[in-house]
């Protein structure tokens, strides 16, 4: 489940696996226990050795919609990241790699130039022209469209087609994470005659989609499952898909999901259910694998009007939370406590100063005493705190519950308020539905690997910005950072930015955990990480044996 919006890509996967011990599956004890704490974090499973007619995979969720327009979350992503295609690509270790561009220039700091692969077809058989990418982008802009990824392109002035091969986007003001967001969701190229067809039916199971892809929709029952093809003239043969087909079943349910694990009926998945990692992990049908994660659990505090206004209490309640017995019981063990809003694994922009910035930052300390104090001070002791908790996901639950009790321990009345499922992701989308909360459990995540993408989003009035807090030192050190066109340079502002957030606290940070995936034993290849949510993980997916 997405539950906030950002996330990035790393090359800092070994910042991940510096803290963890072990190997890939269940370390067994004596008495035939499993440690969950040892495992390790890589971006790969062992290359695939032959092809296979096809394979089944589960998602949580069936996708609302495979509009790349409003793909912002993980279902979706998953499916479109093996039909549709962006400029860029992230890869499995997490950089930026050519895509449908072979590459871009920067002439001035107002303008970027792409040059577009040749010869690449949609799946119609048409082949891909710069009026198919200027139409794909100019989405964005269109309100009529109500694309999730309008904020990207608050700076665009306008898109260009500048040759049959070549578009030009021009500025308001610079604007690096612009052009790195062209390797997610925001850089999707579709066919302009197949958007103009498609109309409002567009992404839906009735409308379809006709991307460019190593594989194409074949079939979607709703409610049930969605089957890609192999897509046969796709232009990069070194992602010839492995598997005929893939077939994507719905399974809502954590238990059910691992149980299907179990028994074979599917053959693998991302995002594996935490209370069932240990189970998964001790099978012998299987082995659940860890990969490189830009998203961190935190707390985003909704309501800088009521009891979290006041700064001490947030200190307060972040002091109080036990963040290893947090870990413990909402990831199965398989994390550490976080320090910044944003993971280290999203400093993929700069994985040689991510271990000095860390460094910089204070451990979260666990003091019920210094909290309850903190709350005195404030005057907020026996004042209420409204938390919104759901079963979309048992770690909410987990951590909802630990935060009644740390507000408990400090003098804070921390009432838990069940949401269902869709109106829990509501939440981050729709402000109204945030009326009367002031805390809710998020999974932020970035999708480039620059941590700035996630720090975009306590800049005053962007979209995840779900409390509406502002600091005007932090935006006027955002637009410096956004205009650093050096890595260096933007990642030293970054930085100082990422400490404002830590001593602001208007997101609690919580704990990091890495991606995971599990594969039955007659399949390898797939990449282990969040990368998978815009690299064609599918592709690589064959014959273990």
């Amino acid at each position: 489940m997405r539950l906030s919006r950002s996330a990035s890509l790393l090359a800092a996967a070994t910042l991940l696996a510096a803290t963890a011990t072990g190997c890939s599956g269940a370390t067994r004890n004596t008495d035939g226990s499993t440690d969950a704490a040892a495992y390790q974090v890589t971006p790969d499973t062992p290359a695939a050795k032959g092809t296979i007619p096809s394979f089944t995979w589960s998602l949580y969720a069936e996708p609302q919609t495979l509009d790349y327009a409003v793909a912002y979350d993980y279902p979706p992503n998953t499916v479109l990241a093996n039909v549709c295609e962006q400029l860029f690509r992230v890869t499995p270790d997490l950089k930026i790699a050519p895509g449908l561009a072979v590459k871009s220039a920067n002439p001035d700091p107002l303008t970027w130039v792409y040059t577009l692969r040749e010869g690449v077809k949609f799946h119609d058989g048409a082949t891909m022209t710069a009026d198919d990418v200027v139409a794909s982008l100019r989405r964005h802009l269109d309100p009529a469209t109500g694309s999730s990824w309008g904020s990207a392109f608050k700076n665009v002035d306008s898109i260009e087609k500048t040759g049959p091969l070549e578009v030009t986007i021009h500025l308001t003001k610079p604007d690096v994470l612009l052009n790195e967001l062209l390797a997610a969701s925001p850089g999707t190229v579709e066919s302009a005659a197949f958007l103009a067809r498609a109309g409002k039916d567009y992404g839906s199971p009735q409308g379809g989609v006709d991307c460019t892809g190593p594989y194409a929709v074949d079939t979607w029952s709703q409610g049930d499952s969605l089957t890609l093809k192999k897509n046969p003239a796709y232009w990069d043969t070194s992602l010839t898909p492995k598997a005929d087909s893939v077939k994507f079943v719905f399974i809502q349910d954590p238990a059910a999901r691992a149980n299907a694990f179990l028994a074979g009926s599917v053959d693998g998945g991302y995002l594996v259910p935490s209370a069932s990692l240990a189970q998964l992990r001790a099978s012998d049908r299987g082995t659940v694998h860890f990969g490189p994660n830009t998203a961190a659990a935190g707390l985003a505090v909704l309501d800088l009007r009521g009891t979290l206004g006041d700064l001490k209490v947030r200190q307060a309640l972040s002091k109080a939370l036990d963040r290893a017995a947090i870990v413990k019981a909402a990831a199965a063990g398989v994390g550490t406590p976080a320090k910044a809003p944003a993971a280290q694994a999203a400093w993929g922009v700069a994985p040689d100063r991510t271990a000095g910035y860390f460094a910089a930052l204070p451990e979260p300390v666990y003091d019920l005493a210094g909290a309850k104090k903190l709350v005195q001070e404030a005057g907020a002791t026996g004042r209420k705190v409204v938390m919104a908790t759901s079963s979309l996901a048992p770690e909410i639950s987990v951590v909802a519950n630990a935060v009644q009790s740390a507000g408990k321990q400090i003098g804070l009345d921390v009432e838990l308020k069940p949401v269902a499922p869709d109106a829990y992701t509501a939440l981050f989308v729709d402000p109204a539905a945030r009326a009367g909360i002031d805390l809710v459990v998020t999974n932020g995540y970035d999708n480039t690997p620059d941590p700035l993408e996630f720090y975009q989003s306590l800049h005053t009035g962007d979209f995840g910005n779900y409390g509406n807090w502002s600091n005007p030192a932090y935006d006027a050190l955002f637009d410096r950072a956004i205009a650093a066109a050096d890595p260096a340079t933007r990642a030293d502002l970054t930085a100082e930015l990422q400490q404002i957030a830590v001593n602001e606290l208007p997101s609690i940070p919580l704990y990091e955990a890495p991606y995971s995936l599990f594969l039955n034993k007659r399949i390898t290849g797939a990449p282990t990480g969040i990368a998978q949510l815009y690299y064609p993980w599918a592709a690589t997916i064959g014959a273990a044996n």
